[in-house]
């Protein structure tokens, strides 16, 4: 009898962890769903309080009471690259006359809504705007450089269909840069706040270690899964030709990348760089903004830059002259 009551005992054990399993996964499932319907929510609070101009933006936007003549703007590589009081200098206007509005990850949707807000401060400038892959390349989807505006222009269900479940950090920063640009905005940074010091600019002041470098540009995050038919293309050019009309001129600039790397021997870095500046070598033609595609300029070596795509602190007088001088042909 006994024989007989342990053979049979495992049934119930087996019964009891399958009731088990099924009570874990149901409760994780719900767990899941909840956690989806608080995402959702958050995702339309966030929709709704969202600002086009950022915080990183704003807070550079005090810059333009100088009534500047010369205007930079764009990502990162405007940022550390361009020297406004140099510029200012070699145009032979006084401080005030060039700025520095540039940011990091910087669109132009974002720029486009700065002179839609104030676009006294724009009409009589030329504005010179920095592009970089990413901004059109829909395969990056990285929550450090996905365009916020562009992402606010998607709704709900398609932000969570797009980024959910690898991508959940870009959502994220949505919701967190919704939030601050809010705050920005009622608190009118952009009017109010102190001016950033040296018209703009930040200096990168150290070198990448060697190891860190890329091996190519070819495979480059910004060329990831390269595709330029997806929302991020349509309304960042879309945005490049609304600002025509808002401004003395327009010169939108593709900057170069290191030295180091060499596109005749990177095939896949030529030719998506040459169709993303293609892309916006025809919208400026169609809608009448210049198109600079700088490749390399004399001077620029190796030893100027701090990584594959910004110069250092030597480097940003060399920059910045070249592309005065381009500027001004």
């Amino acid at each position: 009898m006994m024989r007989a009551f342990f053979t049979n005992s495992p049934g119930p054990l087996l019964h009891v962890q399958s009731a088990s399993a099924r009570w874990i996964v149901g409760a994780l499932a719900l767990t899941l769903l909840a956690w989806l319907a608080v995402l959702a929510g958050l995702l339309a609070v966030a929709n709704r309080v969202h600002d086009d101009v950022p915080v990183l933006l704003a807070v550079k936007l005090p810059l333009l009471q100088s009534q500047p003549e010369l205007i930079f703007a764009g990502e990162s590589r405007t940022v550390y690259q361009v020297d406004a009081g140099l510029a200012a200098q070699l145009i032979g206007k006084p401080q005030g006359a060039a700025v520095n509005i540039g940011y990091d990850a910087g669109e132009p949707l974002a720029l486009l809504a700065a002179m839609h807000r104030e676009p006294e401060r724009f009409q009589k400038a030329q504005i010179v705007v920095s592009v970089a892959p990413f901004l059109f390349n829909e395969g990056v989807r990285s929550a450090a450089v996905y365009p916020q505006d562009v992402a606010a222009r998607l709704g709900v269900a398609e932000q969570m269909v797009s980024f959910l479940p690898l991508r959940v950090g870009t959502l994220i920063r949505f919701i967190r840069e919704a939030f601050n640009a809010r705050l920005a905005a009622d608190q009118h940074i952009a009017d109010l706040g102190t001016q950033p010091a040296a018209s703009g600019l930040k200096v990168i002041d150290h070198t990448q270690e060697d190891d860190r470098w890329p091996a190519d540009i070819g495979s480059h995050a910004h060329y990831a899964n390269w595709d330029l038919s997806g929302p991020k293309a349509r309304f960042e050019i879309g945005a490049l030709c609304d600002m025509v009309a808002l401004t003395r001129k327009l010169t939108v600039v593709v900057p170069p990348w290191a030295p180091r790397y060499d596109r005749a021997r990177d095939p896949s870095w030529r030719e998506r760089d040459d169709q993303y500046v293609a892309l916006i070598g025809d919208a400026g033609r169609r809608c009448g903004f210049d198109v600079l595609n700088i490749q390399s300029i004399p001077g620029l070596e190796q030893a100027n830059y701090a990584d594959e795509m910004h110069v250092n602190a030597s480097g940003v007088p060399i920059y910045t002259r070249y592309l005065v001088s381009r500027l001004s042909r």
